[in-house]
């Protein structure tokens, strides 16, 4: 037991979506699993409900709050038992949907905090320990990937601020894999182009909508597509998936 790899997610959000989704799907596959999120009673929630899973809220995502929660996770899997991060899901963002003129200087900073900065710091936490990783089975030091949006490629008339923040993670994403790929550390981003059947998704829409796998994302899909990334062996390995419904029309 006490070589299961761990598994970080941060963003799990109220448990209803592709963090928790990512975090069960994991938990399924043999990994400890390491919870933050800003909501501690969903948390708490979905880490009784998974094998071998510890919660860490945090009360926001500064730069501050992502080093102490790394300093949590390893004071409950300390390194020297053993206790090895092998996999990181950075699946949490800012979204603002204004017109660019109605955007205030404060939304425009928690965006560049919480989608850019706050990403660096979650990346730098993950790396430093990825590189102490000796290689696994399939050549790999470890898995980290980023969950995007349409936003991450394509500007709108109401997401000059959400898509600058998934511009600027989408390059970081590929920066680091070009970095970090001659180290054996497998970084990939990931387009979710659609819109995910989450539990505040449900209420937005009607149940004709939730029940037709056509026209929405599912999020124990997308988690299944992540842990396949992660099982990637050294010989090719993918950058940046692109994950729709099948019958997307935008």
């Amino acid at each position: 037991m006490g070589n299961k790899p761990i598994f970080i997610v941060a963003g799990v959000g109220n448990a209803s979506g592709t963090g928790a989704a990512a975090a069960k799907v994991f938990a399924q596959a043999g990994y400890r699993t390491a919870l933050i999120a800003r909501d501690a009673t969903a948390l708490e929630k979905l880490a009784s409900q998974l094998t071998d899973a510890h919660a860490f809220p945090i009360k926001d995502y500064s730069v501050q709050s992502i080093h102490d929660v790394f300093a949590a996770i390893r004071k409950q899997w300390p390194e020297d038992q053993g206790h090895e991060i092998r996999a990181a899901l950075w699946n949490t963002g800012a979204a603002v949907w204004k017109p660019f003129l109605e955007i205030t200087d404060e939304e425009v900073k928690e965006g560049l905090d919480i989608n850019i900065a706050a990403a660096f710091a979650f990346s730098r936490n993950i790396i430093l320990e990825f590189k102490k990783n000796s290689l696994n089975e399939i050549g790999k030091r470890g898995t980290l990937i980023f969950t995007g949006a349409t936003a991450s490629i394509r500007g709108n008339v109401t997401t000059s601020s959400f898509a600058a923040g998934k511009f600027g993670l989408r390059a970081l994403s590929q920066s680091l894999a070009k970095e970090f790929g001659k180290q054996n550390i497998h970084v990939a981003h990931a387009i979710i182009d659609g819109v995910i059947l989450t539990g505040r998704q449900r209420d937005r829409h009607d149940e004709d909508w939730a029940k037709n796998a056509d026209v929405r994302l599912d999020p124990e899909s997308i988690a299944k597509s992540y842990l396949f990334l992660a099982n990637q062996d050294r010989s090719a390995l993918t950058w940046e998936l692109d994950l729709r419904p099948a019958h997307e029309k935008w």
